[in-house]
């Protein structure tokens, strides 16, 4: 079980958002906390610890005129870390190669391969040519509906019609390296997991998983480690004091560094 750090950007800034309240319109969102450092800082602080496999997120569309802004954040973060951070948010098969040419180790991908809420095969299909399964992660950013988890797209604004099941990941695995799951509905919120998808992520447990959503105290994590059986990785943002929350980096670090069945 290894942690995996983030950079989310937004408007140009580093961020800390809750998830469910991003809106395209107006680039607005409910913010938790906006750095005064840049993502190149944050980048390099995950270097120095050797803390590979983390994500950075543009979290503005690609029409919006903050774009360029954010776009630009994530660039000098993955020229920081070459091959230690990987890049989503907007990734397509036309552009995924910037991404990796500016130093990404991955691309993450969600609302390219959704047409009308709808997943399309095609365009995985087309992703995977263009830059290799070995470089695709896919993000399932997932909000309760009834007793699922459907998929949400477009910054988690919109909801597909595809629930989260096992048998999706079995589709998927075979033209992936890893999945990165948001538990959207607790992004943000540093209340807890969301039990019952932690809960189906770990069981799967086929090729690496990541997640991200409500981990905000160190007896979440634990916890987190206790129903995963230290399976799956995490991420932590809001709750980190690196991003004005109560979790010190440095138990993180040394959290990391105990033994497996502790």
């Amino acid at each position: 079980m290894r942690f995996r750090p983030c950079i989310d950007i937004h408007n140009g800034k580093v961020k800390q958002i809750v998830g469910s309240s991003l809106r395209d319109s107006g680039d607005t969102a409910s913010e938790n906390f906006v750095a005064e450092k840049d993502a190149a800082w944050y980048a390099g602080l995950y270097r120095k610890h050797n803390l590979a496999g983390g994500h950075v997120i543009l979290l503005n569309s690609s029409t919006s005129p903050y774009y360029p802004a954010t776009r630009e954040q994530a660039f000098m973060a993955l020229q920081s870390y070459p091959g230690g951070l990987m890049a989503g948010g907007g990734v397509s098969a036309e552009n995924a190669a910037e991404f990796l040419n500016a130093g990404a180790s991955h691309v993450i991908v969600t609302s390219y391969l959704f047409q009308g809420g709808v997943f399309s095969m095609e365009r995985l299909g087309t992703l995977e040519r263009a830059v290799g399964k070995d470089h695709i992660v896919i993000d399932l950013s997932a909000r309760r509906r009834n007793e699922l988890y459907y998929v949400v797209t477009d910054r988690w604004q919109t909801f597909t019609e595809q629930p989260v099941t096992e048998s999706f990941l079995d589709l998927l695995s075979q033209h992936c390296s890893e999945f990165l799951i948001h538990g959207v509905d607790a992004e943000g919120k540093e209340a807890g997991m969301e039990k019952a998808l932690v809960s189906l992520l770990a069981s799967w447990n086929k090729i690496p998983v990541t997640y991200a959503g409500g981990i905000g105290s160190m007896d979440d994590l634990r916890s987190f480690k206790r129903a995963t059986g230290g399976r799956i990785d995490y991420t932590i943002g809001s709750a980190l004091d690196l991003f004005g929350g109560a979790i010190p980096f440095q138990e993180i670090l040394n959290f990391r560094e105990q033994r497996s069945d502790s």
